[in-house]
């Protein structure tokens, strides 16, 4: 056992060793810096789900607005918004039969002659379906709000998908 001589500073007598309470400090600055970056993966996991999810739901109302195109653009024979029971419903009626749109509880619905709805588009906040008169034609303008994904526990996020698409029906043939 080493003793201290008198003016000799603790440093001097010590055999370049580490104490505990060194140890234990440098264990803490390490769990501290694997913390900080857990907590920066996650949160750009969180970032990337968000992002896919939010793409997905984009081209989804792509694909269902290039649809309701096609659809007004076919639609020879007339194109109609009736107020019924459960909401305004836009109805096409074409060579092949009518077509209808209607949105209810968040989803958007598609049904072709007397058949089934179908679903055709969910997380929708928002939609409206009207006419927009022009000099010479009237266009029909479909505006689409998508009810934006939450990005963690109850947080909103901060991306908000509003669309808005343009169709022109055939001319009504003249009598």
């Amino acid at each position: 056992m080493r003793t201290r001589r008198a003016g000799q500073s603790s440093a001097e007598g010590r055999d370049g060793g580490y104490l505990l309470v060194e140890a234990l400090a440098y264990i803490a600055v390490v769990f501290v810096l694997l913390g900080a970056g857990y907590l920066a993966l996650y949160r750009c996991m969180d970032h990337s789900i968000a992002l896919r999810h939010n793409s997905q739901n984009l081209a989804a109302a792509l694909q269902a607005g290039e649809r309701w195109r096609a659809d007004v653009r076919a639609a020879a024979q007339g194109v109609t918004r009736e107020e019924r029971g459960d909401g305004p419903v836009l109805v096409l009626r074409t060579a092949a039969g009518t077509v209808e749109y209607r949105q209810e509880a968040g989803c958007l619905y598609r049904r072709v002659g007397a058949g089934p709805w179908v679903k055709l588009l969910d997380q929708v906040k928002a939609s409206k379906m009207e006419p927009d008169r022009r000099s010479t034609v009237t266009a029909w303008r479909w505006e689409l709000e998508l009810q934006p994904r939450a990005k963690g526990k109850d947080v909103p996020g901060r991306f908000r998908p509003l669309l808005t698409f343009l169709a022109v029906p055939q001319p009504l043939p003249t009598p």
